[in-house]
């Protein structure tokens, strides 16, 4: 019998936290936990347990778990759940996986890290829209989130909350530039982020996979490990773009013929921002490629700064592009809510609340 994915999940998560906590006392009790931490360097700050100790103690958790023989497990489940529960344990452990521990991020980064650059602004949507997809990389190994803000400012607020999912991050701030803001009609909206996320990778990074993630959009977990070994540029197929329905390359016979989408508009590369990942390696042999301040061409834009590059050498993920495994869904714009009453509900928690609320 093959269980539903969440069965699947809730039935390994209640097996294995019970023994994960009993491995972890054992460890801490034998002395191994301040061992291992001497070998790898200086011990982390507040005695925080490094994360990828944390992955062993759950790996060995795992392992003592016994499950019925007819239900099976797929491995892309078996790894998210261990991912998770590995966070659960450095955040009960008192550490994150956040930038409030570099030495654990050191520890975490790998030749196949995908570094995810998302780009943000303040508005009601944006925290619902943030955690959607924190949600999502709380399930993929190996990930860097860049969280670039539109702002002159870091938001504190925004900073907790990025921090709390447990997911390895840099908080970074670009706004767009004032003379673009004065323009009528569209606007290059996240050129600038997005610009500033390439930036930080050219200086921090040398192998792994840019992705450009926008926070509205949803995001299937399978996605990440498609484009994990990306050589060059990667493309696959994007869900719910324009009046067709679907921004995708054409295959035929395995090869590509030409792209879908509802808006070629002589571009090169008509793709969507969530449709392609670029190799951090590639990336740095092209170190002037950046995305051009030009609405509805920033995509093509800077797919062409990659050259030189052509369509042929497209990496064809998505079991050939035929699955959809990213939707461009777009969250409902609300209006900004009402202004509360504050004296009227002074010391109550709905002035907490709407410092939440925009």
């Amino acid at each position: 019998m093959i269980l539903p994915v969440s069965i699947q999940m809730r039935v390994l998560w209640t097996l294995a936290m019970g023994t994960v906590f009993v491995v972890l006392v054992q460890y801490q009790s034998s002395g191994a936990w301040s061992q291992q931490q001497q070998q790898q360097g200086q011990p982390l700050a507040g005695g925080r347990l490094d994360p990828m100790v944390a992955e062993d103690l759950v790996t060995m958790a795992l392992s003592k778990v016994v499950v019925d023989g007819d239900v099976r497990v797929s491995k892309d489940v078996l790894t998210g759940i261990t991912r998770q529960i590995a966070r659960y344990v450095v955040y009960s452990a008192g550490g994150y996986y956040g930038a409030t521990a570099a030495a654990a991020a050191a520890a975490t980064t790998s030749a196949n890290t995908i570094y995810v650059i998302t780009p943000t602004y303040r508005r009601p949507e944006q925290i619902a829209d943030l955690t959607r997809l924190a949600q999502a990389l709380m399930l993929v190994r190996d990930v860097h989130w860049l969280v670039v803000e539109d702002s002159h400012v870091k938001s504190p607020q925004l900073t907790a909350l990025i921090q709390s999912f447990g997911v390895r991050y840099d908080h970074l701030i670009a706004p767009m530039p004032e003379k673009f803001k004065k323009i009528r009609g569209a606007k290059p909206k996240g050129v600038a982020n997005r610009n500033r996320g390439l930036k930080w990778i050219r200086q921090n990074a040398v192998e792994g996979v840019v992705y450009f993630a926008d926070d509205d959009n949803t995001y299937d977990v399978r996605l990440f490990n498609e484009m994990r070994n990306t050589q060059k540029v990667s493309m696959w197929p994007v869900g719910l773009c324009t009046k067709t329905g679907l921004s995708t390359p054409i295959v035929k016979n395995g090869k590509l013929i030409g792209f879908y989408d509802g808006w070629i508009a002589g571009r090169k590369f008509p793709v969507d921002m969530a449709g392609f990942a670029i190799s951090v390696k590639f990336l740095q042999e092209r170190p002037n490629a950046q995305m051009p301040y030009k609405p509805g061409f920033e995509e093509d834009g800077f797919l062409r700064t990659l050259a030189p590059f052509e369509p042929h050498e497209i990496e064809l993920k998505a079991d050939n592009c035929t699955k959809i495994l990213v939707w461009h869904t777009q969250t409902k714009k609300n209006e900004p809510s009402l202004k509360v009453d504050k004296e009227k509900y002074k010391n109550t928690n709905v002035l907490k609340l709407k410092d939440i609320i925009v």
